[in-house]
């Protein structure tokens, strides 16, 4: 078989290795997924887009994914095998390439299907009949690929979300700090919001990383006026391991949600050994099942926050145990290489 990487975006996977290497930056689990399977790697690279790439867009994902797809469905046959990073991406190849009479294997990672247009594109597209294997990291993206689509549970499969660990560790806090600190990151989904309700009047540090030049985004995440303990900035990768270190807590305050937004502030915080408390969501629903591992709050519940912080703050003993409960967890279940290790095997069953 010769196996292929569909991406939604071009991703310099060797440059990312070389600061890795140099520790600037977390390893790429698709660059270590490449090497492990000689893989060619396909990402939108300015291929000429035509008007039926646009009409389909309508429908689901992006002028140029369609024509990516359709470059790489030039190029495959039934010895060929597709892994697709995600729905945008993986939708356009799965209607492209999965319309020769000698099809490839498609497998698609899908992030957040469960919305009109996936539905949409599922049932137009006909995708049932078109992917081999669904990858997802939520259980309700699953449910709604075995019950909605009809897909049988052999051809879905719940992989766990990963973090490197071996960029993300446990260290000693900065000289610098001065007192207690409440650490946050990330804008997807975030309701920083809330956690300035529960935080403003606490003698803490509220230490935000989550730079975007979407205003509208930041605007919907974040109050009109910041309280006077909370900050918010763009932190480099090696920032951004201190910043966790700093951390007394790292709290986690999101809307509710269908997918796993959250997920990736959580496992680096605990990865760095830190406390984390965190929005319970719907689609956070496997992750925070195993008790003890993070206190779970109900969405838009600034006193639940508040209490939730406070308790670990005041109590040092339950926090470094609950730090440690969740480090274990993050290094033995939710590693990069125990990740790479599942795909492997899962493409090269075909």
């Amino acid at each position: 078989m010769k196996y292929h990487l569909a991406l939604g975006r071009k991703i310099d996977l060797d440059g990312i290795d070389r600061d890795a290497q140099l520790g600037k930056c977390p390893r790429h689990v698709l660059r270590a997924l490449r090497d492990r399977l000689n893989a060619t790697v396909h990402a939108p690279d300015g291929e000429a887009i035509s008007s039926l790439d646009k009409l389909r867009s309508k429908i689901s994902s992006k002028p140029e994914h369609w024509a990516a797809a359709r470059k790489l469905s030039e190029q495959v046959s039934s010895g060929d095998v597709i892994y697709c990073t995600g729905e945008d991406i993986g939708i356009p190849v799965a209607v492209l390439c999965g319309a020769k009479p000698d099809r490839p294997k498609i497998v698609v990672y899908f992030h957040n299907i469960d919305r009109p247009r996936g539905r949409v594109a599922l049932k137009l597209f006909g995708l049932a009949n078109r992917i081999d294997l669904c990858i997802t990291n939520a259980r309700l993206q699953y449910n709604f690929l075995c019950e909605y689509v009809g897909l049988p549970e052999t051809r879905v499969c719940m992989l766990p979300e990963q973090t490197d660990i071996k960029f993300f560790t446990p260290g000693s806090t900065s000289p610098q700090k001065r007192r207690q600190t409440i650490v946050s990151t990330g804008l997807e989904k975030r309701d920083y919001k809330i956690l300035a309700e529960a935080t403003k009047n606490l003698d803490v540090d509220v230490k935000i990383s989550s730079f975007s030049k979407d205003a509208v985004a930041v605007a919907k995440a974040f109050p009109e006026t910041m309280p006077e303990n909370m900050s918010n900035r763009f932190y480099e990768w090696p920032d951004l391991v201190q910043l966790y270190r700093d951390a007394d807590v790292v709290a986690v305050s999101l809307v509710d949600n269908q997918f796993c937004a959250g997920l990736t502030s959580m496992l680096e915080a605990m990865a760095c050994r830190r406390p984390v408390v965190i929005t319970r969501t719907h689609g956070l629903v496997d992750y925070l099942a195993l008790p003890g591992i993070v206190k779970a709050v109900n969405p838009k519940d600034a006193k639940g926050l508040q209490e939730a912080i406070v308790q670990l703050l005041k109590n040092p003993q339950e926090a470094e145990a609950q730090a440690q409960r969740g480090y274990e967890m993050a290094v033995n279940h939710h590693n990069s290489e125990h990740y790479v290790d599942v795909l492997v095997e899962k493409l090269r069953s075909f």
